[in-house]
């Protein structure tokens, strides 16, 4: 077996092996990203509502006033 050919079968499984791994960190990273995203546009979400309901309850004071 010449030198080439036996190099070879042993670092094309290895090369396999670090890509698979490479991929998987890979698709780790990108969702963790896309949880933090995620959490920050659910933030945003709950910032908008309660700003709402403070001004619904503005607007309730001042209609009760009226009666």
């Amino acid at each position: 077996m010449h030198a080439n050919i036996y190099l070879l079968t042993l670092a094309l499984p290895m090369a396999t092996l670090l890509l698979i791994f490479a991929m998987r960190y890979g698709a780790l990273v990108m969702q963790a990203r896309a949880a933090q995203r995620t959490g920050a546009s659910q933030q945003d979400v709950m910032d908008g509502l309660s700003e709402i309901k403070t001004r619904l309850s503005a607007i309730e004071t001042v209609l009760k006033a009226v009666d």
